[in-house]
């Protein structure tokens, strides 16, 4: 299923590793969801709103965390980093509360349920496939070397 929609990707005009994503990522949920015409013209604006915060919250927490790799971990630096952290799961449950209002506007529940889940199916699908690409890099490549037979 996700194949058929890399091979769709991949007709596409060059994109970054991340728009190829996002692309897969919008094909998945729009199959998913089933919307109609008039759900996907109200639901995209919104859905595109979400995935900018949340994606700006993702940000900044690599960022702060890539920050504090930099330094010595002391007991009061871990405590901040969980403190940190926590707050950064508050946020992100803030902002999908917040959508789930917003969606509700423009979805019915059942579908904004199914919008939850496929995203979740979405991002395990993606992982499973680059662990499964690690391995097979892993195991056609057994030495680490960077050349392509």
């Amino acid at each position: 299923m996700l194949s058929a929609l890399a091979v769709r990707s991949q007709e596409a005009p060059k994109e970054s590793g991340e728009d190829k994503v996002k692309s897969l990522e919008i094909l998945y949920i729009s199959r998913e969801l089933d919307l109609t015409p008039e759900e996907a013209q109200k639901f995209w604006p919104v859905y595109k709103q979400y995935s900018h915060e949340v994606n700006e919250l993702i940000s900044e927490r690599r960022k702060k965390s890539k920050d504090l790799k930099t330094k010595p971990r002391t007991d009061e630096m871990a405590n901040e980093a969980l403190d940190r952290e926590l707050g950064f799961e508050k946020r992100m449950l803030d902002i999908k509360t917040k959508y789930k209002g917003e969606f509700l506007k423009v979805l019915p529940p059942k579908k904004v349920s199914g919008l939850y889940r496929a995203e979740r199916e979405f991002r395990s699908m993606m992982i499973r496939q680059l662990k499964e690409r690690r391995e097979n890099r892993a195991i056609n490549n057994p030495k680490g070397n960077k050349h392509r037979p």
